[in-house]
């Protein structure tokens, strides 16, 4: 039996065991990224729809997606592919070819690649092999995460990734405990990362979850501890996959919610309101 050490959940796995997230594997007594060089979506992409406001807006970007995740949100857009495993249809990409691909589309206005639409650290041998790769030629790396890994992984990739969109579910233990998440992970990723990149952040509302006037105080107040300059777009919920049953967040309250923000931060947006 062994440890995966990328993320909080510290999986021990047995040989031939797959991790909770459903992309990490012990073969042979090492743990094995199955996501490696196997993409399930790929689409050049405008920047503002990862979403980034305020980097290099007007821009696009090569963004690259996987399968399967480290948390269980049962709201999840992306499920197909968030909850899905190894025997999902990929499509072989090698580092190489990603980043040909990324160069190549220079000319339609692309800058990089952004590792997004699944969780993309659970990949992280690859996102750290391409990264590194692209950094070499001149363009740039996003990463579109939900925040979830150790220190160490995460320090070692800083070099690399020049801006982040790290997704803040919510800001209570309360309510990670419902997507089988870790709070605390995903204040450190923030408060590392914004330190030496540009970073994001992206809250989903969801009425009667996480859409408190206390919980929203308390998370922009955080932010701003940190850099009240840190862009937090608040969207809105649609149902989707477990949680279709749920109510479409109201207009009303992603503006009483983003008044309470701006108390706090500079830079606050609303999403998905059409």
């Amino acid at each position: 039996m062994i440890e995966c050490d990328l993320c909080f959940h510290r999986c021990k796995l047995e040989e031939g065991q797959t991790g909770f997230c459903r992309a990490r594997r012990n073969v042979d007594g090492k743990i094995i990224s199955l996501n490696y060089g196997r993409v399930t979506s790929i689409a050049l992409d405008p920047i503002e729809k990862k979403p980034f406001k305020h980097f290099h807006p007007g821009s696009k970007i090569l963004s690259l997606g996987g399968f399967g995740c480290n948390l269980r949100c049962p709201f999840c857009q992306n499920y197909s592919i968030s909850m899905a495993n190894d025997k999902v249809f990929t499509r072989r990409l090698s580092v190489s070819d990603a980043v040909e691909l990324a160069k190549s589309l220079m000319k339609d206005g692309n800058i990089g690649i952004a590792y997004t639409y699944n969780e993309p650290l659970i990949n992280y041998e690859y996102v750290l092999d391409c990264s590194i790769e692209i950094k070499k030629s001149g363009l740039i790396n996003v990463l579109v995460t939900n925040g979830i890994i150790e220190e160490e992984p995460l320090r070692k990739l800083l070099p690399m990734i020049d801006a982040y969109n790290i997704d803040l579910k919510g800001f209570s233990q309360t309510f990670y405990d419902k997507i089988s998440g870790d709070l605390e992970s995903v204040k450190r990723t923030i408060m590392i990362t914004s330190k030496v990149a540009h970073v994001e952040i992206t809250f989903l509302v969801i009425e009667g979850e996480n859409d408190s006037d206390e919980e929203m105080d308390q998370m922009a107040k955080w932010l701003a501890d940190i850099d009240s300059n840190i862009p937090l777009h608040i969207n809105r919920f649609f149902p989707n996959y477990l949680w279709k049953d749920k109510s479409i967040t109201s207009k009303e309250t992603l503006v009483r919610l983003k008044s309470i923000a701006e108390k706090y931060l500079n830079r606050v947006s609303l999403g998905n309101i059409g």
